[in-house]
């Protein structure tokens, strides 16, 4: 196998003319911070996945702090979530001084276990006070069984959905489920505003709450100040808040994004459905979940190592030669040193999200990609495993 020296990356923005049209005319119009872009932008979204409260931040681990600051939860008490997601899942709930208590994750799929969320509840007997459920890789976690248990113990809901827009479900668009969801729109994300997020909700008094906090516990945004016939320097501090307002520069550029969400989606399925295809005769990968509403942020293949005499490290490095990027999406919560110490976790308390760690890969998967592109990821694929599995001897 030789290597390539045309680099396909693991991800990479899709940007044009529109948005770099839409840069141009916020930085001419004097007003870079948050303002009308960010207005429209919030309408815009609000619109499209249907909810009543669309609030834009700076990223989408402030937008799950401020859902869970708006919610209540505080020093001593428990969230439950996955230890299979991104460390700004559970430092959000840290930042509170609340706990958060890690779920296994299914056995076909990398999403959260229901019927495991409900035995952790009960064994806590009360203390949980809220679920945040990860839709990991885009795929849509149960939420008829998750909103049936939030429902039976009261629970507040707060979809982490940094992957999974534009999932529209029989439910609603993943994110709009629960009683909060949070959206990113980091760089590699399914639309992207350099970094941001977005909160949404119908619950008019967290909109509230939220729309408060996310710029210094202010009760006046700075658009609102300096466009309104009331003096600019008129007003009141009503909380300790933060500092996680959006952009109009990110914003105006989100605005473009989401006019061509659909089509960005339309050409992830049409990569997943490829891969689908080319890898279901190959014994020694395991594809992702077929079934559910997804997204397609990624695409992560599981290696079944017993038909392979190399590992997933030394698989990626091979990608690597071939000029494949990867990433591996994610080293579980429960095995990084931080939440290992503090809780005394071991690697075999949440099995599913160890074992999948050590099995997957994410492999190349963003619009734009060729169909030559698509094609040497999977030829490159097969090659390296053909070799390794004694197939081709």
């Amino acid at each position: 196998m030789s290597p390539n020296t045309d680099f396909i990356p693991f991800s990479k923005p899709v940007t044009g003319i529109e948005e770099e049209n839409a840069a141009v005319r916020v930085i001419r119009s004097g007003w870079l911070t948050s303002g009308i872009e960010v207005k429209e932008f919030e309408k815009e979204f609000a619109a499209y996945v249907g909810a009543k409260h669309a609030l834009a931040v700076n990223s989408a681990t402030s937008g799950l702090h401020l859902a869970l600051e708006a919610m209540g939860i505080k020093r001593g008490d428990l969230v439950a979530t996955t230890p299979y997601t991104f460390t700004a899942t559970s430092e959000v709930i840290r930042y509170l001084g609340a706990d958060p208590v890690y779920v296994d994750i299914e056995e076909d799929s990398w999403n959260i276990d229901p019927v495991k969320l409900e035995k952790t509840i009960i064994k806590h007997k009360g203390k949980i006070k809220a679920v945040l459920p990860v839709h990991m890789g885009g795929l849509n976690c149960r939420m008829d069984e998750i909103c049936a248990i939030a429902e039976k113990f009261d629970l507040k809901i707060i979809e982490d959905a940094a992957h999974s827009f534009p999932v529209n479900t029989e439910r609603g668009y993943s994110g709009t489920i629960g009683d909060a969801g949070v959206y990113s729109f980091y760089a590699n994300k399914t639309i992207t505003t350099g970094e941001g997020g977005m909160v949404v909700t119908d619950n008019d008094n967290l909109a509230k709450r939220i729309s408060i906090m996310r710029l210094h516990g202010i009760d006046r945004d700075v658009y609102d100040r300096y466009t309104s016939s009331k003096g600019s320097w008129k007003y009141a501090v009503v909380e300790a808040g933060f500092k996680y307002n959006m952009t109009d520069i990110a914003a105006a550029i989100g605005r473009e994004q989401l006019k061509k969400a659909h089509s960005f989606y339309e050409q992830r399925a049409y990569i997943a459905r490829k891969y689908n295809d080319a890898f279901k005769d190959m014994d020694f990968i395991e594809r992702p979940y077929q079934g559910g509403d997804n997204s397609w942020h990624l695409y992560i293949i599981r290696l079944n190592e017993n038909r392979l005499t190399i590992n997933r490290d030394r698989f990626i490095e091979e990608l690597k030669k071939a000029g494949i990027g990867t990433s591996v999406h994610y080293i579980p919560l429960h095995i990084m040193p931080y939440y290992q110490k503090l809780y005394d976790l071991k690697k075999d308390d949440f099995p599913e999200s160890y074992r999948k760690y050590k099995q997957s890969i994410s492999i190349p998967l963003f619009p734009g990609m060729t169909e030559d592109q698509v094609s040497r990821v999977i030829s490159t694929i097969k090659e390296i495993g053909l070799k390794y599995s004694g197939n081709d001897q």
